[in-house]
This record gives structure tokens, sequence and C-alpha cells, in this order.
């Protein structure tokens, strides 16, 4: 039987952040076990000291030389911007890792509302898309919504958390339904792995560091700072997907720049059974191909064209609809009066 990687995750989990491994030197065809911390810190690690010191020396020089170019204090600006959004991002993926590794069965519903708030986009008008329209009563209430309540409610959770500790502002829902989805994806990537290593933590945790997915997130990363629609997007954008026909599936992908081989990889995204969808997917002779495909894939112990595949189509979809602000969650930091530094 083929194998759905929802079907993978462990029937209990500790809610504590799930023990990882630290990067060790990987030779072909081995895994090397040892004993680390891992987890959202593991896979979104950041070196703020290092990118600290980077806009420090920045600034420096140009004192130094008594002449800061206009050239010279953007690039500085633009490092301590990046690395602002940097640690918020990495603020956010932990706060997400903790969430869905206590909600393991929220994971389908997350996956489902971060589609149904991308796929409304129309290429005609260019309206709707990843704009966090789903969060509205009037939305969220449609026939396609009902079920992914309960998530939308748990987000409301996490948002309050996140807006707690940021200092560039509140996290936009168009940002936080499409992360937690990046989260929910990572999260059954890593239970696979940790299945295909016999129930190991230790051991699959090692394995999805040294041949999973994880590097293949910088894009989906750099497109954050999604806007947040004020107003519901129109109706009857987003068939119910659980009783769509193939055909009609087909369409809605084709609709917004995407075909057969993105609605095979975006199974689990289209209702809470991955593998009955799979087994409807396969009656059609466009998809069925990818269906297999993917299929196979997952049986390996890497996983490579499925996670790939899913990463970028993921990707494309959270970004429709969307003119990326790429100076969002940043904040001025305050001057320093250099009349008072003791040379």
């Amino acid at each position: 039987m083929a194998l759905s990687f929802l079907s993978t995750l462990p029937a209990a989990v500790s809610p504590q952040p799930a023990a990882a491994a630290a990067r060790h030197a990987v030779h072909p065809g081995t895994i090397r076990c040892s004993r680390a911390e891992a987890g959202v810190s593991e896979e979104a690690r950041l070196n703020r000291r290092e990118a600290l010191k980077l806009t420090g020396a920045a600034i420096g020089l140009g004192l130094a030389s008594g002449s800061v170019s206009f050239a010279g204090v953007a690039s500085a600006a633009d490092l301590i911007q990046r690395q602002q959004r940097s640690a918020f991002l990495n603020d956010i993926k932990g706060i997400l890792y903790t969430t869905v590794k206590e909600n393991l069965d929220a994971i389908p519903s997350l996956l489902t509302l971060a589609l149904n708030d991308a796929i409304t986009y129309d290429k005609a008008t260019k309206t709707g898309g990843a704009n966090g329209s789903i969060r509205f009563s009037s939305e969220i209430s449609r026939p396609e919504n009902k079920a992914l309540a309960p998530a939308l409610q748990l987000l409301d959770q996490v948002k309050d958390q996140i807006d707690q500790i940021s200092l560039g502002g509140p996290i936009t829902y168009a940002d936080l339904i499409q992360l937690s989805a990046q989260s929910a994806l990572k999260r059954t990537f890593l239970d696979a792995a940790i299945r295909k290593c016999g129930g190991n933590e230790e051991k699959g945790n090692l394995l999805y560091t040294a041949y999973g997915s994880n590097g293949q997130w910088g894009l989906f990363e750099r497109n954050f700072g999604r806007s947040d629609s004020d107003d519901p997007d129109p109706e009857g954008r987003v068939p119910v997907w659980e009783r769509a026909s193939v055909q009609e599936m087909k369409d809605k992908f084709v609709a917004v720049g995407l075909g057969p081989r993105q609605l095979a990889v975006m199974s689990a995204f289209l209702g809470p059974e991955q593998e009955a969808t799979e087994t409807l997917l396969a009656k059609d002779p466009d998809v069925a191909p990818w269906v297999k495909k993917y299929q196979r894939s997952r049986e390996t112990v890497s996983e490579t064209d499925y996670e790939v595949d899913l990463i970028t189509t993921l990707t494309k979809l959270s970004t429709l609809g969307q003119q990326i602000n790429y100076e969002a969650y940043t904040y001025p930091i305050k001057r320093v009066d250099l009349t008072k530094l003791k040379l």
C-alpha cells in the first residue's frame, strides 16, 4: 500500500521540544547518531551574533573613516532589517513548531486552510490569493471552509503569542496561515524519517537533517511580508475538495497557473484522508502518473522528489495575489549619542 505522510504521525508525542541532531559529517550510505537538540532551532538556526558583528562593522568602518556614505548607511540599514526579520521569523517558527507538535490532529486542517486561503486568486481580476481573508467569519463559514474553523481558532491563539513578542508590529494572518502550513509539512516530513528509522526519534532526526528537504525552504521564507485583505474574497472560488470531481480540481489548479503535477503533490492539502484523495486522483490519466511518482518517492529514504516538489508548489501558492513587503516587521533601532561615547 502506498504511504501517506499523514499516516506517519505518532500516536503520542511529548509536548516538550523534540531532541534533535547537531551537524556531523555524514559518509555516503551511513547515518551517525549523536545526542543533540533538534526542532525549529535546528531547522532555522540563525547566527545572530555574526549578523550583529557585520552590522556593527559596516557602521564602525564608516565612522572611523569620518565619511559614512549614503550607500554605506543604506547597506548597514539593510543588514539590520534582515537580521530583525530573520530573528522574528525564527521566533515564529519556534512557536509554530511547538504548537503543531502538541496538536498533530490539526495538521490536515492547517494544510487545507493555507490552500483555501490562497487558491481564491483570480488571474483575470488580480483579486484574492494568500491574503488572510479566510479569517473573516463570512468566509470561514462557507461550505468549503466549515471544517477549518478549529484550525483558525488555534492560529488565533498562536497570533496572540507572536504579537506579544513582536517589536515590528503584529503578524498578518496571511503570513501566519502560510507559515503554519510550512510547520505542518516539516512535522510530517520529520515523522516520516522517524518511521523509516523504526520509530527511533534520534535516528529519524539525524536522517532528516542529513537527507531531508530542510534546505529547500529558502525562497518560501524570503516571501515573508504578506499583506492582509480588508474584506472577504468572493464566494464560489474554492471547491469543496472532498466532494469535487478530479476534473473540477484540475480546472481550479489550472486557473491559478498550476497543473496535474501540482495537484498530485498537493494531495494532503485536499482533505483529511490523503490516501482516499490519491485513490481518486489516480483514476485520472493526467494526474495518475504523478500520484504514482510521489507515492514511490515517499517510500524512499529521502523522499526528495516528493518533498522538493511539494515545497516548490506551496511556495508558489503562498504568494498568489501578493506583493511582498520585504521591510515588514522591521523597526527603528535606538540611536546612539556619539557625543557621550568615551573614546
